[in-house]
């Protein structure tokens, strides 16, 4: 798309962001977003009763019959599945009291979960129903760690045919690249890798070019993404200031992105917003946000919470239909957002 100016582009999204629909029968609500991107908030969406608790909600996918799967660090139900309309599917899970980054897998005809644990510091590869497949625990043979507690596996980005790897993104921020069989294969990053700490956090592996894949990586508290080689060699770096990204989803040539916080670390009660990316990776639409403006030196002016709505979205996904699905953390053990394009 064409790069606007600050003054071209308040002209082209005028009202975007504080536009208001009215339904019949029902009040105003605030359409969240700009341009094509905009989106309601779908009241009521997922919330359930007293016997499926959640703590914090950290991770969340889409299966291929649109079920939503969320993963929570409450230990009465690991991981919570959702029909489209946000009912009780069903609820698995008890072992898993660091949960915090999912990942969907196809895996010889079958969808998979890859789980990480920051408390009991691994890796789960699990059936959809919740059996357990394989594990993978601390690379102690790297000599990176001198002991279990050092590694807090934060996610897991998966190549097609296989392959993954796993950020280090709460522990010493190395990047381990294992094999489609799940034998470790090398590790990269860390501070030596010009990884900083409180970086590597969530992300995905970018395969649009299928002769070149990457990995693209949301760097957190760093307020930008980082694109690597396969094996680690910085080739990008994508600046969102005031945002805090802490996963990125693909969806029909967008990118979406999760902000725990704006002007982090200097108010870590900052509410947080999603964006959303063109192939590129300009910021075309915040969701909850202030409107993405850039200068007339190309550079991404600094963006913020605006309206509320969201407290510290840590995942998002969106299913088949377009609409957005926001799993937050630290939020007073709110349920997930769903939100409907408008």
């Amino acid at each position: 798309m064409p790069r606007l100016n600050r003054r071209q582009f308040l002209r082209a999204t005028a009202g975007a962001a504080c536009a208001f629909s009215i339904a019949r029968g029902q009040s105003a609500a605030p359409v969240l977003g700009h341009g094509k991107f905009r989106y309601r908030v779908v009241p009521g969406w997922g919330l359930l009763g007293a016997d499926t608790p959640v703590k914090d909600c950290h991770g969340i996918v889409c299966d291929r019959e649109g079920h939503i799967i969320l993963l929570t660090n409450h230990t009465a139900n690991n991981v919570i599945v959702y029909d489209r309309a946000g009912r009780l599917m069903h609820k698995w899970g008890t072992a898993f009291p660091g949960a915090h980054g999912l990942s969907m897998v196809e895996e010889r005809g079958r969808e998979v979960l890859f789980i990480t644990d920051l408390a009991t510091h691994r890796v789960a590869k699990t059936t959809l129903d919740g059996t357990l497949l394989d594990e993978w625990r601390w690379p102690e043979s790297t000599g990176k760690y001198e002991k279990e507690d050092q590694y807090r596996p934060s996610w897991t980005l998966h190549l097609p045919g296989g392959e993954f790897f796993v950020l280090d993104g709460y522990g010493r921020d190395y990047i381990a690249h294992h094999g489609a069989d799940g034998k470790f294969q090398k590790i990269f990053g860390g501070a030596e890798g010009g990884i900083v700490h409180w970086g590597p956090h969530g992300g995905m592996a970018d395969v649009r070019d299928a002769k070149n894949p990457t990995l693209l990586i949301a760097m957190s508290d760093q307020q930008h993404l980082l694109r690597l080689s396969l094996d680690g060699r910085k080739l990008a770096q994508i600046d969102l200031p005031g945002g805090n990204p802490r996963q990125i989803r693909l969806h029909d040539g967008h990118f979406f992105v999760a902000h725990l916080s704006d002007n982090w670390l200097k108010d870590r009660a900052s509410r947080g917003f999603v964006s959303v990316l063109d192939s590129e990776l300009r910021v075309v639409s915040n969701l909850a946000g202030s409107p993405p403006i850039y200068g007339d030196d190309g550079k991404l002016q600094p963006m913020r919470n605006e309206g509320g709505v969201f407290t510290h979205p840590h995942d998002v996904i969106v299913d088949r239909e377009g609409s957005v699905y926001v799993a937050q953390f630290s939020s007073g053990a709110t349920y997930p957002i769903k939100l409907e394009r408008v």
